[in-house]
């Protein structure tokens, strides 16, 4: 009997009860409808349309900020659990379940892929006419230039590739107990993620078309566009990494917050390269190159 109340028998975590995924599906739902009602703000009737439009940011800002401060304190929380709980087995099912986010990432992309390649090998096709009239029966369609697939871009894939092999400089780091070695590869992996956001800013801003434009420039923005939101929360989970690595807490055999944000990264490398392959450089095509 005396050995009835001692722990727990088994290698799993099992999570004490914790505020934060409600608190987190309030923050979400706040955020969200605020978005809708800055998008449809008749929703709640005709007469009420100025109203909603200046105050839908009163729900949204709140909302953001409640998100912000919930993915703070419980990733904290899984820090500080990661320590105690994260055993063995316990890092086996955390790893199954990163590898399951990024198949469904991988899908995730895979449909504005789709989207793109049944343009852009079908423009003319006889049972869509309108996508037909829309592109003139040429991809790119007529009357677009595109970027230079050599230029921004490229330096961008160099930028990307160049951060994959520091981030897996830090990890061999890790691994070998090296900590000012891991800060520097962390270091130099989120100066990169940096770069390469502010290059795909500038390019977005000369970009000769606009989004809205056609069936071209829309797939481009949502699937470049999404990639790079992939790379602003990437850079961030590596520079959460960098500060944890600074301190001291990611050891030889306890360290998957950097693993997952690593495969995280590489995972965002690959899309790149089919980005820059499929879409910068195949889906150009003959179209004019527009000069910045």
């Amino acid at each position: 009997m005396a050995d009835s109340h001692a722990g727990p028998k088994h290698p799993y975590h099992l999570v004490d009860p914790s505020p934060w995924p409600a608190l987190g599906a309030l923050a979400a739902f706040l955020m969200f409808f605020g978005v809708v009602l800055g998008m449809h703000p008749d929703m709640l009737g005709k007469g009420v349309e100025s109203v909603m439009k200046s105050i839908h940011w009163w729900v949204v800002a709140p909302g953001l900020l409640l998100v912000l401060a919930v993915m703070f304190w419980w990733w904290r929380d899984v820090i500080v659990e990661s320590r105690t709980y994260h055993t063995a087995v316990v890092q086996i099912g955390l790893r199954y379940g990163m590898i399951l986010f990024i198949a469904s990432e991988v899908l995730f992309f895979a449909a504005f892929f789709w989207a793109f390649f049944d343009s852009a090998l079908y423009p003319g096709a006889p049972n869509m006419p309108v996508r037909a009239e829309a592109t003139g029966g040429v991809w790119p369609p007529k009357g677009i230039s595109v970027i230079a697939p050599f230029d921004l871009p490229f330096m961008n894939t160099l930028i990307l590739l160049l951060s994959g092999t520091t981030v897996t400089w830090a990890h061999h780091a890790i691994l070998e107990g090296n900590q000012k070695d891991a800060v520097r590869g962390l270091l130099c992996t989120v100066i990169l993620g940096a770069i390469f956001t502010g290059i795909q800013a500038y390019e977005y801003a000369h970009a000769p078309f606009t989004f809205s434009e056609n069936i071209y420039s829309s797939t481009f923005f949502m699937a470049t566009g999404f990639h790079g939101f992939h790379v602003l929360v990437g850079t961030t989970f590596l520079l959460v990494c960098l500060f944890r690595a600074m301190k001291g807490q990611f050891k030889p055999n306890q360290h998957f917050g950097f693993e997952a944000a690593a495969w995280y990264w590489h995972f965002v490398d690959v899309v790149w390269l089919f980005l820059f392959f499929c879409i910068y450089w195949w889906g150009a095509g003959k179209a004019p190159i527009a000069l910045h």
